[in-house]
């Protein structure tokens, strides 16, 4: 009697099944295809999104927006209304306001985010160092910062531009050392928060430096609200930074930037109104539509 085995079957390669905990092959197509559509049904966003992007273009380049100088005008067309040659009209030197107010937007712009990074960068590691060492650190650091809040931030500015001197790079100063509290107590709540976490008591179980817990656990984490509040406050930095180019703390004539074309028309409202109206409204445009995205990003977040 004879006892057969069965021949074992060759293996042949398959498709290996995913990790666990790995994203699914095109997962991530997804879910950017669904934050794609979530943006679409919302036309008021994408509205906000078409404003701010016309704006980086007229800041990044100009030149293809328009053909007219911002510095030179003809005085024969002194004072013409909007046209289809000259949308927004000119101005008392016959210069074309579109081509100001475009050009203007690098000025502006440009002051605005160095407003922000001033303000983010040493807002959150003031906030971080106060919320992490706490104690004696925390009191230090709070008290200056409740100083800071107590004062208005456009009073606290123009202060600081007298001090440094009347420029659009002293306004961008001045901007950002205003809005470096909001900062610093948005990212202190943070890192109180994040410092009790079970994950962070674990690294140190670990034998983990101080140094990389910051780095890798506390920092990361506590990072998301304060993203969040430097997106809102890019509105809030150009309305503060076209304020002050109002008030005159800014570049000086003849260089385009929005505060300045709003307050050159002020003396002409009641018979030339689009020397001001039509920048004024430029500029509304852009800060409406940056707080509208980042009421988005900030929903967003907490879902």
């Amino acid at each position: 009697m004879t006892i057969q085995l069965d021949r074992p079957q060759p293996v042949t390669a398959g498709p290996k099944p995913p990790a666990a905990g790995a994203p699914k092959p095109g997962v991530l197509l997804r879910n950017a295809g669904t934050r794609l559509a979530d943006i679409t049904r919302q036309p008021v966003l994408v509205l906000a999104w078409i404003v701010v992007l016309i704006a980086l273009g007229w800041a990044v380049a100009p030149g293809l927006f328009t053909s007219h100088s911002p510095y030179e005008g003809d005085p024969s067309l002194s004072f013409a209304p909007p046209s289809a040659g000259h949308p927004f009209g000119t101005d008392r030197l016959g210069r074309d306001l579109l081509a100001r107010s475009i050009y203007g937007a690098g000025t502006t712009l440009t002051a605005t985010l160095v407003a922000v990074l001033i303000a983010f960068g040493v807002g959150t590691i003031v906030g971080l160092a106060a919320g992490y060492f706490g104690r004696w650190v925390d009191t230090a650091f709070m008290r200056v910062i409740d100083v800071f809040l107590s004062i208005p931030s456009l009073l606290l500015a123009m202060v600081i531009v007298s001090v440094l001197g009347y420029s659009t790079h002293n306004i961008a100063i001045a901007v950002g050392i205003s809005s470096i509290a909001s900062f610093a107590r948005v990212m202190r709540s943070e890192v109180i928060g994040v410092v009790t976490k079970d994950y962070v008591r674990a690294a140190y179980g670990l034998g983990v430096g101080r140094f990389w817990v910051v780095v890798r656990h506390v920092v990361p984490n506590a990072l998301n609200s304060v993203l969040a509040l430097a997106a809102l406050e890019v509105g809030t930095s150009i309305l503060a930074v076209a304020s002050l180019g109002f008030l005159g703390y800014g570049a000086p004539p003849p260089e385009p930037e929005w505060g300045l074309l709003v307050a050159e028309g002020r003396d002409y409202l009641a018979v030339h109104p689009w020397i001001s109206i039509l920048p004024g409204i430029a500029l509304a445009l852009v800060v409406i539509a940056t707080h509208r995205i980042s009421t988005s990003l900030r929903k967003d977040q907490h879902r």
